[in-house]
């Protein structure tokens, strides 16, 4: 598991969302599935103390569901 940072936008409006997925890839599927049409992207620098998740207390597919 990782952990990152998802830029959402769309316009003037702009926010960040913090996931826990499988990859990368899988994050931003999660992220844009829950902000249709919006643009979303990693959030650059990405944290290398925070980035690997060990123990996660829900999985994606409870998050997601």
């Amino acid at each position: 598991m990782i952990r990152i940072s998802i830029k959402v936008s769309s316009g003037a409006a702009r926010f960040r969302v913090a996931i826990q997925a499988e990859s990368i890839e899988r994050a931003l599927e999660i992220v844009a599935r829950q902000n249709p049409g919006k643009e979303c992207e990693v959030a650059f620098p990405i944290d290398p103390e925070t980035f690997f998740v060990e123990d996660s207390v829900a999985t994606v597919g409870q998050l997601a569901a």
